[in-house]
């Protein structure tokens, strides 16, 4: 077995990747960039080689740093993980040329299944089913729009060597075919050093379903179950699970099949995922092979039992596989969320930062993944991942309800990030169905997430916590005067809910002996045991015998509850201050509807707009780009432009101005 081995990567993958290679016995060496100096992956691996520079391009992806890291240190492997140099054939072969083990497939795998159109004719060869479209290289917009006619609307535009969702656009007329090319070619230069792309038919309604693949070097090929990774947000899984609620054996064997047929055609080797398109009714498609470790593999461990990094490591020494295809099990249901740094309620803008609060969920069926630590840095050079959550379940429903428990457990601060919105997917009911598809998140948020709807009941709940925190806080306070001059803590209150003008609720609460409380809201009595003191940000109790965990902020006077992906501010007063409450003015926030304010920090692209140029709704205005992703901004509605106040590749921040309207 390898003594060494050389992670090229970062973050949560390369501290995943150092975990199993530690209870192998074997030794880890990180590589990181300027900003990742003090990174988590660096922290945990047995040695560290600074390869400088602060973008990708100046470190993860410079071919030579990797390898002549590995032959200072000795490593005699490399796990490229996920993204990066993952998937690129020069440095497997790189490497292969200074006598250094890749964890990972062959140059031939990667180099017949990195390139979208060459993989599509090799699945077709195969027996594969693959999606009706054009494989050639398209010249320009014009043609583009000739060929999206010829598919037939709507089309996919796709980067050949793409991945992560980037260089991907959908098409339902001739101006998004021209525009979407524009833009996909764009961001496959930039993202991957290739503007190639090609069209596809879009299969309306689909699921995306893909299949783990697993082979060693002695022709031994197996497929390890699949992957639901359908609800997606601009092409980026949010939410996958294993396996698909629906898939019956008969089409999950089919796929399996098929996946095992072009993972031998190509004399594959490794871990590698063939995914599929998947209709309403169970016709699938070849979509794309990656050849490297997915994101979203650890729900495929969760329900299989099987370490898929160990695996990987022992091929690439060159060991069969140690189990068969009828050794393969599929037991339970696992859901995996992707934790981001961004703002949901701003059009998920990317979120920059130091984490100066992070707590992770614990408990029974909990697993997470992560690159941070609280006091870590999300910079605006790499992916805002910050962690990956992980539920386990004896079936979907455990799973899921376990998702929803640890999202609401999970602490975050410094950063705005996307806990309420996945806690938000979790509680809908086409969820909970499993009717999912790609489609999912924009039917289910036509007009983008504004927070999430609370029951009745879970409302009520969150009244009684917020009165309960407040009685604390007024102990707390009142324990300091003497105690022959200590008030007694008041036991009816005013809770003003929300932004002005707020609701007012009127609640007794009666504190009784360790932590029990007797709260009466609207003439019910609920009670309630709580352990929780001021300060902390997790706030757990029992509620009537039931558990549950819901984060509470305090700002001043103002405390802000999260629950299921809704955040309510409160203010507990007393009744007198209550009643005065309404009489308060309500003051109007500002008029920005006159400026196009920058949603993200990022690289303003181009500006398509002069000063006193009419513009109608729709149209585009700017293009700015965060972490490698271009965000077209358009006009809301009909305007003259006044001043153009910020220029071509300048640097923006968050709600810089860009443009003034009339």
């Amino acid at each position: 077995m390898f003594k060494k081995i050389l992670i090229a990567n970062r973050g949560e993958i390369a501290c995943r990747v150092m975990r199993t290679a530690k209870r192998m016995g074997i030794k880890t060496v990180a590589v990181h960039s300027d900003p990742d100096a003090m990174a988590l992956h660096v922290r945990e691996a047995d040695e560290a080689v600074s390869i400088g520079g602060s973008s990708a391009a100046e470190s993860y992806l410079k071919i030579e740093k990797i390898v002549e890291a590995c032959k200072a240190t000795g490593a005699e492997a490399v796990h490229p993980g996920y993204g990066f140099l993952s998937e690129n054939r020069a440095f497997a072969a790189a490497l292969d040329a200074a006598g250094i083990a890749f964890i990972g497939p062959g140059v031939h795998a990667i180099a017949a299944m990195g390139d979208k159109i060459e993989s599509k004719k090799l699945a077709k060869a195969a027996g594969v089913s693959t999606v009706p479209g054009y494989m050639g290289v398209i010249a320009d917009g014009d043609e583009a729009v000739k060929i999206a006619g010829e598919i037939g609307y709507p089309v996919m535009i796709k980067a050949s060597a793409g991945g992560g969702g980037k260089g991907m656009r959908l098409a339902k007329n001739d101006a998004e075919a021209k525009e979407g090319f524009r833009s996909a070619t764009n961001e496959a230069r930039s993202s991957f050093g290739d503007d190639r792309v090609f069209i596809e038919k879009y299969i309306e309604e689909p699921r995306h379903i893909e299949i783990q693949v697993m082979g060693d070097a002695h022709g031994n090929v197996i497929f390890l179950g699949e992957r639901e990774c359908s609800i997606q947000r601009r092409h980026q899984k949010v939410i996958e699970e294993a396996p698909s609620p629906f898939l019956d054996e008969a089409t999950r064997a089919a796929m399996g099949a098929q996946a095992v047929a072009l993972a031998q055609a190509v004399q594959y080797k490794s871990a590698g995922t063939v995914e599929f398109i998947v209709d309403r009714d169970r016709n699938f498609y070849f979509l794309e092979m990656n050849t490297r470790l997915q994101v979203e593999h650890p729900v495929t461990e969760e329900v299989t039992g099987l370490d898929l990094v160990e695996l990987m490591i022992r091929v690439a020494n060159g060991e069969k596989l140690p189990l068969t295809q009828a050794d393969v099990t599929l037991t339970g249901h696992a859901i995996e969320a992707r934790v981001y740094a961004e703002d949901p309620i701003r059009g998920f803008v990317p979120s920059i930062g130091r984490l100066t609060r992070y707590r992770p969920p614990e408990g029974v069926g909990v697993r997470v993944d992560t690159g941070v630590y609280e006091g870590a840095e999300i910079t605006m050079f790499y992916d805002p991942m910050i962690a990956k959550l992980v539920t386990y379940g004896a079936d979907r429903t455990e799973a899921t309800h376990r998702m929803a428990q640890a999202l609401d457990a999970f602490v975050i601060r410094g950063v705005n990030h996307n806990i309420g919105f996945l806690a938000a997917i979790m509680g809908r009911d086409r969820f909970a169905s499993g009717r999912l598809s790609t489609d999912f998140i924009p039917t289910e948020f036509p007009d983008g997430f504004h927070g999430a709807e609370l029951s009745a009941e879970h409302a009520d709940q969150l009244v009684s916590l917020a009165a309960i925190a407040q009685h604390r806080l007024t102990a707390r306070e009142f324990a300091a005067a003497p105690v022959a001059h200590r008030p007694s803590v008041p036991s009816d209150w005013t809770v003003l809910v929300g932004p002005p003008p707020r609701a007012q609720r009127q609640i007794h609460v009666q504190a009784g002996d360790d932590g029990a409380y007797a709260v009466t809201l609207d003439g019910t009595t609920r009670q309630i045991l709580t352990q929780w003191t001021p300060g902390t940000g997790l706030f757990e109790a029992k509620i009537d015998g039931a558990g549950l965990a819901i984060q509470i902020d305090r700002n001043g006077t103002a405390l802000t509850l999260f629950r299921a992906g809704a955040a309510t501010e409160m203010r507990v007063v007393s009744r007198a201050v209550g009643a005065l409450a309404g009489l308060m003015p309500v003051k109007t926030p500002p008029d920005l509807s006159k400026f196009l304010l920058s949603p993200m920090p990022g690289l303003l692209v181009s500006i398509a707009v002069t000063e006193g140029q009419e513009v109608k709704a729709g149209e585009e205005l700017a293009v700015v780009e965060a972490m490698k992703m271009e965000n077209l901004l358009r006009a809301e509605r009909d305007g003259k432009v006044k001043k153009i106040a910020a220029a071509a590749r300048e640097s923006l921040a968050v709600d810089q101005v860009i443009i003034e309207f009339e």
